[in-house]
C-alpha cells in the first residue's frame, strides 16, 4: 500500500508553507501529495490548484503523484473547472490525479452562492461535460484547448452511499474519507467497492495530527493494507509529529 500525505491541514492556525512542506514530505518518503477544496469555514485552506502547482514545481524530477482529494465539482462551472485542470496538467503532466466529489459542507456552497441541495444532480451533469472537455479540450459550447496528447488524468470519486458502487463502475477509483468516517465504516464500504469491480481504492486523510493519534493511525493503516487498499493518505498538523515519524507508521 502506497502512503501519501496532505499538503494542507484542517486544524486552527496558518497554512503550511506549501513549497517547503512538499519538499519535507518527499524527503520523508511519502509517495503522493494531496489537497482538498475547503472554502468558507473561517480558516484558509489553500486552493488545491494553486497548492498542487506549487508542490509539483517544488518536487519536479521526483515523479511523486499529486492529486486533488477532493474538488467539489458543483462549486464550479464545468468549463471553468476544465480550464483550470488543463492548466494544472501543464505543470504536473502525468503526475496528476483528480479526486472529485459532490461536496458535503453547506458553508462551502454558501460562500460561493451555490445550491447545496442540488449538489448530487449538479455533480452528475457537470462530470459528464467535464469528461468530454478533458478528453478533447472542447465541446459544442466551449473551445478551451487542443486535446491533451496524453489524455485526461485519472478521475477518482470521493463519496459514500450508493456512490461507492458508482465509483467502481464509472470512475478510475474511489477515495474514502478517513477524516469523517471510522475505519470500520471505510472497510465495509471497501468490500462493496471491490465487489462492484472497483479498481484503485484510496483511504483518504487518516488523522495523524498528534502523538495520541499515531497509534490509531498505525492500526488503521494495518487494517487498510490487509484489506487491499492501494493507497492511504495521512493528515498531519502544525506542531504535531514530524513527517518522517508519521511516514514510519507503515514502512
Amino acid at each position: 500500500m502506497r502512503i501519501g500525505a496532505a499538503l494542507v491541514h484542517l486544524s486552527p492556525g496558518p497554512p503550511f508553507p506549501v513549497v517547503e512542506w512538499a519538499k519535507q514530505l518527499v524527503d520523508a518518503g511519502f509517495e503522493s501529495l494531496w489537497a482538498p477544496q475547503v472554502i468558507g469555514r473561517g480558516r484558509l485552506v489553500p486552493d488545491p490548484f494553486v497548492a498542487l502547482a506549487a508542490a509539483a514545481t517544488a518536487t519536479a524530477g521526483s515523479g511523486i503523484e499529486v492529486g486533488t482529494a477532493t474538488v467539489q465539482v458543483p462549486l464550479h462551472h464545468p468549463a471553468d473547472l476544465a480550464h483550470r485542470i488543463l492548466s494544472l496538467m501543464l505543470v504536473c503532466g502525468d503526475r496528476l490525479t483528480l479526486g472529485l466529489s459532490p461536496g458535503s459542507t453547506a458553508a462551502d456552497f454558501a460562500a460561493l452562492d451555490r445550491d447545496h441541495t442540488t449538489r448530487f444532480r449538479d455533480f452528475r451533469s457537470s462530470v459528464e461535460r467535464l469528461r468530454g472537455l478533458l478528453a478533447h479540450g472542447r465541446d459544442e459550447h466551449a473551445d478551451l484547448a487542443p486535446a491533451p496528447a496524453a489524455g485526461p488524468p485519472p478521475l477518482l470519486l470521493g463519496s459514500w452511499g450508493a456512490n461507492v458502487e458508482r465509483a467502481a463502475r464509472e470512475f478510475d477509483g474511489w477515495i474514502a474519507s478517513g477524516h469523517r468516517r471510522s475505519p470500520g465504516e471505510i472497510l465495509a464500504a471497501h468490500e462493496r467497492f471491490r465487489a462492484a469491480g472497483g479498481r484503485r481504492a484510496v483511504a483518504g486523510y487518516v488523522p495523524a495530527r498528534t502523538a495520541d493519534e499515531l497509534r490509531a493511525a498505525a492500526e488503521a493503516l494495518e487494517r487498510y493494507a490487509a484489506a487491499g487498499f492501494d493507497d492511504a493518505v495521512l493528515l498531519l498538523a502544525p506542531g504535531g509529529p514530524e513527517p518522517a515519524q508519521v511516514r514510519a507508521l507503515h514502512p
